[in-house]
């Protein structure tokens, strides 16, 4: 995200804000709980930290691999450490790959 002008970053931010905030509410609801905003905020920030590391090591992986786009590869390689989010991707990809197999 090295090359995303401020104010694009600040629209995606506040829209990630936005989204955290209708799930957390959502989910106080649900369970009986209280959230601040603070706890909202600061969700927003850890996401959003996490967000830009992935998209940066995507970048790399792809140009590491020679390529300007990042592909399937490269998000299964940034998976490789969690294997239950490796498996659903997994997954994903298998049913995607078999969806175009059948057109």
């Amino acid at each position: 995200m090295a090359n995303m002008d401020e104010a694009t970053a600040e629209r995606l931010k506040s829209a990630l804000w936005f989204s955290i905030g209708k799930i957390v509410d959502e989910e106080s609801l649900r369970w009986n709980v209280n959230a601040t905003p603070q706890f909202i905020g600061a969700l927003t920030e850890m996401a959003w930290v996490q967000l830009e590391n992935a998209g940066q090591d995507l970048e790399n992986f792809a140009k590491h691999a020679g390529r300007q786009t990042v592909g399937i590869e490269d998000v299964l390689l940034l998976t490789r450490r969690n294997e239950g989010l490796e498996a659903l991707i997994r997954a994903f990809v298998d049913k995607l790959m078999e969806r175009k197999r059948d057109r």
